[in-house]
């Protein structure tokens, strides 16, 4: 089986940096597996948040994981500042795959690559409902 294509830092459109921090390092001195994920959605829930109004206290709309992937290429460690990239790959009715690239600054290849889906809820109804307008058109530029 072939090695599946690894993007490079000029493939996403939004960046956020992220330090690391002490806590993140397990026993082995690295970032621990489990913590990538939390990167991949501080990424997601600051763009959401900050370009599409998304209001995860009180808004008519909040969020679910249905399914996240990661695959580890480099270590990251302590401390470190990485850049969080991130852009959408399939944009649904009430349903977004995130795929996110982390970097270490200054190199254009991603030490970890993955993807997040989220599934928008009512509020109200707890069951999938459409994406809101603001938030599709900030998910649109991001769009590959």
């Amino acid at each position: 089986m072939a090695d599946p294509v690894i993007e490079t830092r000029k493939d996403y459109p939004h960046y956020l940096e992220i330090p690391t921090r002490w806590m993140d390092v397990d026993r082995y001195r690295h970032v621990n597996n489990v913590v990538y994920y939390s990167y991949f959605d501080t990424v997601i829930n600051e763009y959401l948040i900050n370009e599409g109004g998304l209001d995860p206290d009180s808004g008519d709309v909040y969020c679910v994981c249905a399914e996240s992937q990661c695959r580890y290429l480099y270590e990251l460690s302590f401390p470190e500042h990485i850049d969080a990239g991130l852009r959408t790959g399939r944009l649904g009715r009430s349903s977004v795959r995130y795929e996110i690239g982390l970097f270490r600054q200054g190199n254009d290849q991603p030490a970890a690559c993955g993807h997040f889906v989220h599934v928008f809820m009512s509020r109200e109804s707890h069951r999938p409902t459409p994406i809101p307008d603001g938030i599709r058109q900030a998910l649109e530029k991001l769009h590959k």
